[in-house]
């Protein structure tokens, strides 16, 4: 999350009006300081004045409840109301404060503080105006159950909007299209707060929408499914489990302005040359409003687009061309912190304490607002003790699904809103999953940390315990020294601790934290054989803007757009065809891999075998990222004890059999900076 330089500017053509606009629709109004309100106009000449204010002014609020609190700074209140919007609510005293908890609806709330002086005068303050910033509507909520072979589905636990009570009037069924198999009582939409539906036989996840209408015509959606596995039903664990097409996902990282301009459309025409690449969802680096200078990770409104990247229409449409390709669409988004631009945080500094937005703001015994990443000073970190702050956060996540069938979030720095708030990710999951259950959720935190994968998340980062620390970076020298093996091993395993039993590791040569590019590092042939490893690895491999092209650059020093040409003959297909050997064999994407020991260190070629389910032909991976050819000798692995002398192996890279048995061995040679991906071919 760095700046680039600030002739990026002029690149992203922003102007100055234009981030002014932006930033006003941010807010929804002007930002006032505290109100102090005058006397009584209604108390006689002998009533002693009275001066009193209520806390903070004019501001977005993102709760239905909000406390006030009304400060008597002269005079005597012997009661203080509260007026919103015409009601009254009856402030509790506290020494010379009075507070209360002012209920609101959505949109403006005008509320004003009425002082009732002894004698019964009344003194009336200015207004301040809230605007409640929340979606309204109910809630849908769906209860789920498995019961005599059937799926029983509960919707009468969704609640009525939180500011009106409006009842809830219609509740509509209907089952995803895209479903392995019909349904046969959700053939068409069903009205009513419950249903049973009937399992199909044919494996797979089945994904039902339950919306529901309020008497005012407010609507919300949300969406389970259930899962069969062998031809029988079962419920998941909704707060672990993963969703299936995770398992054989393969995201390309894209940096929006190096696409082309205006990013949205220059992206949507790439589409096609990434579904033929073989991808199936894209990662897209911050596209929400931020100041022109910057990358993208300081945000000064999570409602917002880059106006540089296009409109609304066109990221729908982006949208809807990806999922038409079968390609995802994730986005970049940050909610740690703000840039020290968005307007909550000016107003917070120009106006201190009594600013509405304060307590947005995390904050040191001293009040200077604390930075995780302390080498930036101008993104500072929200307060995820204030639950205004919480829901603000969910809330802007929840748009994005809602409002855009975006399928999932890279989550920025979600280690710095663990260390201060770690309770904070599982309620967001189950919000954010209530919405659609098959969002991925990627952490940007290490995966060897088991807590993110019992707390919210279906991934996390290949790092160390090294906050960034890239796991595999220490090892790509090491083949010069002949200590590959060990090193990667330590690596891929986390030894001697291991991974947690769910973990799902999301793994890259490239990403936009890496600087330069591995192929600058370490030339094309180490570039290659590690590309193999990517895409023959547990987890979710991750090719970033122009790696299938070879491109050279640093995403936070390039500033022009792109040329996606190939600088490598043939580079692109090799990318190409590992990716569908990916998705063709099972043992390639599954979870399980064991390493293969050599005969004796030191060794330059490292090996892995890939398996799956009992009766999925098992792979062997052999990888050699040194400059000189080597023979690989081991044992015949137990799955592999099907074959005896004589028998082959097929390589799939090479397209051609081995004859790689000797004396009741496997003896196999690796080229030079070569992959080999081998399959069992029996004797003929």
């Amino acid at each position: 999350m760095k700046k680039a330089p600030l002739s990026r500017r002029d690149f992203l053509r922003l102007s100055v009006i234009a981030s002014g606009s932006a930033i006003a629709t941010a807010c929804q109004g002007p930002l006032t300081p505290t109100i102090t309100v005058g006397t009584s106009t209604a108390a006689p000449s002998s009533t002693p004045s009275v001066k009193f204010s209520l806390s903070g002014g004019n501001a977005d609020a993102w709760t239905w409840i909000k406390q006030v609190k009304v400060g008597v700074s002269e005079g005597t209140c012997e009661k203080v109301l509260l007026r919103r919007n015409g009601q009254d609510v009856e402030a509790v005293p506290e020494g010379e404060t009075f507070t209360a908890e002012v209920p609101l609806v959505q949109g403006e709330n005008q509320v004003q503080a009425i002082c009732i002086q002894p004698g019964g005068n009344e003194a009336v303050s200015d207004p301040v105006v809230y605007n409640v910033r929340l979606r309204p509507g109910p809630t849908a909520l769906i209860q789920i159950a498995l019961q005599n072979g059937q799926i029983v589905l509960d919707g009468s636990e969704s609640l009525p909007a939180a500011d009106t009570q409006d009842p809830i009037v219609e509740y509509l069924w209907l089952a995803r299209e895209s479903n392995p198999a019909p349904l046969p009582e959700l053939t068409d939409e069903v009205n009513g707060p419950s249903i049973s539906v009937t399992p199909a036989s044919s494996d797979g996840e089945y994904y039902v929408r339950l919306q529901v209408k309020d008497q005012a015509g407010q609507e919300d959606t949300s969406t389970i499914y259930f899962v069969v596995e062998n031809g029988e039903a079962r419920i998941p664990d909704y707060d672990t489990e993963n969703p299936a097409w995770l398992e054989t996902a393969v995201v390309y990282g894209v940096i929006p302005f190096l696409f082309g301009s205006p990013a949205f459309q220059a992206i949507g025409e790439r589409l096609d040359d990434l579904a033929d690449l073989g991808v199936n969802a894209i990662w897209l680096a911050p596209i929400n409003i931020h100041p022109a200078d910057d990358y993208g990770y300081h945000v000064e409104d999570y409602f917002g687009l880059d106006p540089a990247y296009g409109t609304e229409a066109d990221f729908r449409d982006l949208v809807q061309a990806s999922h038409e390709r079968g390609i995802r669409v994730l986005m970049d988004f940050v909610p740690n912190h703000t840039a020290d631009t968005h307007p909550y945080f000016v107003d917070a500094q120009q106006n201190g304490p009594e600013s509405p937005y304060w307590d947005f703001y995390n904050r040191d015994a001293s009040g200077n607002p604390t930075h995780s990443l302390p080498q930036w000073t101008d993104i500072p970190d929200l307060n995820y003790d204030n639950p205004e702050v919480q829901r603000m956060i969910i809330e802007a996540f929840s748009y994005w699904v809602r409002e855009f069938d975006v399928d999932g979030f890279r989550v920025d720095a979600a280690w710095a809103i663990h260390d201060r708030r770690p309770e904070f990710w599982l309620p967001w999951r189950r919000e954010l999953k209530r919405i659609k259950p098959d969002l991925l959720l990627l952490a940007e935190a290490t995966a060897r940390e088991p807590y993110y994968f019992d707390n919210g998340f279906d991934a996390a980062y290949d790092w160390t315990y090294q906050l960034g620390g890239w796991a595999w970076k220490v090892v790509w020298d090491a083949y010069k020294y002949r200590l590959l093996s060990y090193n990667l091993t330590d690596a891929l395993t986390n030894r001697p601790e291991g991974f947690h039993p769910d973990a799902v590791v999301f793994r890259f040569l490239n990403n936009n934290d890496t600087g330069e590019r591995f192929i600058t590092s370490h030339g094309q042939g180490v570039t290659r054989v590690a590309t193999a490893m990517l895409l023959t690895l547990p987890g979710i491999p991750c090719i970033y803007t122009g790696d299938e092209y070879g491109l050279e650059f640093e995403p936070y020093q390039q500033l022009e757009p792109l040329v996606f040409e190939e600088r490598i003959p043939g580079l692109r297909e090799y990318h190409k065809r590992l990716i569908e050997l990916r998705k063709d064999f099972p043992s390639l994407h599954s979870r399980l891999f064991s390493i293969i020991t050599p005969d004796a260190l030191p060794q330059t070629v490292f090996s892995y075998l890939r398996y799956g389910e009992p009766g999925e032909a098992p792979m062997i991976v052999l990888l050699n990222f040194s400059e000189e050819p080597a023979d690989f000798s081991f044992d015949v692995p137990a799955e592999f004890s099907v074959l005896a002398d004589g028998s082959r192996l097929y390589d799939l890279l090479a397209g051609e059999n081995i004859d790689a048995f000797e004396g009741g061995r496997l003896k196999i040679s690796v080229p030079a900076q070569t992959a080999r991906i081998l399959i069992e071919r029996p004797a003929e």
